[in-house]
């Protein structure tokens, strides 16, 4: 399994408090069957990001693993105006291992109403958004139905692990199995923080992919996905997405990302 969404570098956010901290996620990890992570520490008004400290203490914890498993870097990206203008102007600064995906977050409490432009000027600049966690987003859960205007521009969308088991509710874990029965779902990560209330574990989440869904579905959810966004490579040929509207029911509609990055 290949995680891409994971707060494993240490002093920099809400994540892993000190490398000792970051060693032992990432043992657990590996024990798990993950086989890849992207650390992804958090840019908002709250923690500042700096690339160069995140390779600095990339390369501390790759020392500390030996090889054990494959460490990438990105970023849990919060969709502030600040930050978007950055990200237009630096379009890999932000992204999963400087290449295509990124990973973005919106604010529990109010997503803008200018956010499909500027999800159209991201793609305009390379770029291809993954929306982190819209099942337990406040505002998402009360308007399910703006999901669609940027499934149907191609944006991907990113489920937590934990949140199939329920560790984040009901409501987060009904959300989860809707948007994955309607094949809205295109990466599963663990978003994990620490080794006990957030740990790095996808095996759980795994196993009821592929009890529920099939072994394929959890496939192309827990490694064939995530191993495109890591390498920066297109995606392998995706389910139709349902319930969007009746024109797409059964049948692929091609939005601007789908466009632009041919072959996912």
């Amino acid at each position: 399994m290949i995680d891409i969404h994971h707060h494993l570098l240490f002093g920099l956010d809400d994540g892993s408090t000190d490398l000792d901290t970051s060693a032992a996620m990432a043992e657990m990890a590996a024990n798990d069957g993950i086989t890849h992570i992207v650390c992804t520490p958090h840019a908002n008004d709250r923690y500042h990001f700096d690339p160069a400290v995140n390779r600095e203490r990339l390369a501390a914890l790759e020392e500390r693993v030996n090889g054990k498993i494959s460490l990438g870097l990105g970023c849990d990206f919060h969709l502030s105006y600040d930050n978007i203008e950055d990200s237009l102007k630096n379009p890999t600064k932000y992204t999963i291992n400087q290449k295509t995906y990124l990973l973005v977050e919106f604010a529990d409490l109010m997503i803008p109403a200018t956010i499909n432009e500027s999800f159209y000027e991201m793609g305009v600049r390379g770029l291809r958004p993954i929306i982190t966690h819209p099942e337990r987003n406040f505002t998402i859960q009360r308007h399910p139905e703006r999901m669609v205007a940027w499934l149907r521009e191609g944006c991907l969308v990113q489920i937590t692990a934990s949140s199939l088991t329920g560790r984040f509710g009901r409501t987060a874990q009904s959300f989860a199995f809707d948007f994955l029965d309607k094949n809205w779902v295109h990466f599963i990560a663990t978003d994990a923080h620490n080794l006990t209330s957030r740990p790095p574990i996808m095996s759980e989440a795994y196993k009821i992919l592929e009890d529920k869904y099939g072994r394929e579905t959890a496939q192309r959810l827990c490694v064939e996905n995530p191993r495109a966004a890591f390498e920066g490579a297109p995606l392998p040929p995706q389910p139709d997405l349902l319930g969007l509207d009746g024109e797409l029911e059964g049948k692929q509609k091609k939005g601007f990302f789908s466009r632009l990055f041919a072959g996912s």
